[in-house]
Formats: structure tokens, sequence, C-alpha cells
């Protein structure tokens, strides 16, 4: 008797346990991704109905996601775009914003590169192809090797954006897939450039000083300039979603949003919100 009043209550809590697994996918940008992957490994150890599936790819494909429906979260490192807003307007989706950190887009060189220091002149000057030499920036008689995220990139829109003035890039640039794949190769290319997330950056790779105000002040990427805005090139790292689904990822959200999950924020190597 007991048994059989075992296996009906098995029965009739079963259901109720599987409708209580939440599920759903993150995808886009690499420089949020490490993050992302880091939120989601420590939430999912606190809630162990939920499974999250984190993927790259570039802001492009997540927001091209979202619009398609096969992600739940686009993760994006520029705002999105008025023909994205528009394509998801036309089609009833209303969508949320949030900005979960912040970011210093990193200029990086070769660690044999003496140059230590660019304006943001310079910068423009070496990405559209109109400086090619480092000898012109003050270092050694060498060819400049550009190297850059490519177009679905959210990176290279931010960068061309607020660096390059929306001017082009030189035809010459070296367009990589992904964000370690451009510190893989600044450090094995003695004459490269290339630019990177702040939490990308590591000791085999060279950062440099970055001036906005034409030479007169340099200030280093820094977790601590970000904050205070003193580095130019700080952005907001965005999660991009649904209406519809608001219900069933506010939750993991919300512990990004919180002082649990800002830590980890910092703790990864990227700028907390406050």
């Amino acid at each position: 008797m007991k048994k059989i009043i075992l296996v009906a209550l098995i029965a009739l809590v079963t259901p109720y346990l599987q409708a209580q697994k939440v599920g759903f996918k993150i995808k886009g940008s690499d420089t949020v991704l490490p993050l992302t992957q880091k939120l989601a490994e420590i939430y999912m150890k606190n809630n162990a109905n939920t499974s999250i599936m984190v993927t790259g790819g570039g802001s492009g494909v997540g927001l091209s996601a979202l619009m398609s429906g096969t992600t739940d979260i686009a993760q994006s490192s520029r705002s999105m775009k008025l023909d994205e807003k528009m394509k998801l307007n036309d089609a009833g989706k209303a969508f949320k914003e949030t900005i979960i950190a912040y970011d210093a887009l990193s200029v990086i060189v070769n660690p044999a590169n003496k140059v230590s220091k660019l304006t943001r002149e310079q910068l423009e000057g070496i990405y559209t192809g109109k400086i090619t030499n480092w000898k012109a920036v003050g270092g050694d008689d060498q060819k400049i090797v550009v190297y850059s995220r490519e177009t679905s990139s959210g990176t290279y829109e931010f960068f061309k954006e607020h660096v390059l003035n929306k001017k082009n890039y030189a035809t010459s640039a070296l367009l990589m897939p992904a964000t370690g794949a451009i510190v893989q190769s600044v450090s094995q290319t003695k004459g490269a450039i290339g630019y990177v997330g702040l939490a990308y950056v590591e000791k085999s790779v060279k950062v440099l000083e970055v001036s906005y105000d034409k030479g007169k002040t340099y200030v280093t990427p820094t977790v601590e300039n970000a904050k205070s805005k003193k580095y130019p090139i700080t952005r907001p790292l965005y999660y991009y979603y649904l209406s519809t689904t608001e219900k069933t990822i506010s939750p993991f959200v919300k512990f990004i949003l919180s002082p649990a999950g800002q830590k980890i924020v910092l703790t990864e190597g990227y700028v907390p919100l406050s």
C-alpha cells in the first residue's frame, strides 16, 4: 500500500518539478562572453532548476538571433541600431535594454614595440591606412600590422564610431573572428596593433595609453579610470531581451545587477555599474 502511495506521489510531483525547470539562451558579443559565462555558472550553482546556454559570435549575431527568436538574450558591446529596433517594432516585438557593466576598450601592441601612447588622431590614421609605419608615431622603422574584429562585432562598430570618427577601416586591416585571436596575433607579431575589451588584456601584449585631447593628457585603460570616466574609450555592455521573456530571465538579470553580481563583474576584469 505504501509503495502504491509513493508511486502516486511521484507521479503527481514530477510534472510540477519539470514545470519549475527554467532554461534560456544567451548569444552575442565576444567581449561580454567570458563575463556572462562566469555569471551563468555561479547562478546555476545556486539555482539548480535553471539551465543557461551561453555562446558568442559577435553583437550583430546575437541581435539577429534575438530578432529571429533563436536566443532569449542578446549580449552586445554596442547599442542597438535604429534599423534593428525598427525590425523588432515592425514584428510587434517589444524589447528591454539593460546595461549590465562597462568596459574600457584597450589598444594593444606587441611587447617589443617601444611606442607606449597614441592620440585618437594617430589611431585614426593607423586604422584608416594613412599611417603605415611605426616610425611616424615615434616607433621603429617597421610596418604596422593592423588587427581588427570582423564587421559583425559590436567592438568593431564602437571603435569605428568613437575612435575613427565613423571613417572606414583600411582595406589592409586584418579582420579577426574573435577577440582572443587578436590577442594571440598581436602577441606573436612585432609590428601589430589591435583593440580588445579590458578583461582580455594579458601579459603577452602591451597596453597603450590614449589621448583624446591631442596629446595633452594620456590615460591608461583600467577599471578605476573607466569608472571615473577618465579613460576616453569606455563603453556600456548590454543585454537585450523581449518583454515576453522578461519574467523568465528577470531573476538572472536581477542577480547580475545585485551587489553580488557586480562583485563578479569586477573580479572578472570588467567595470561595475557603480
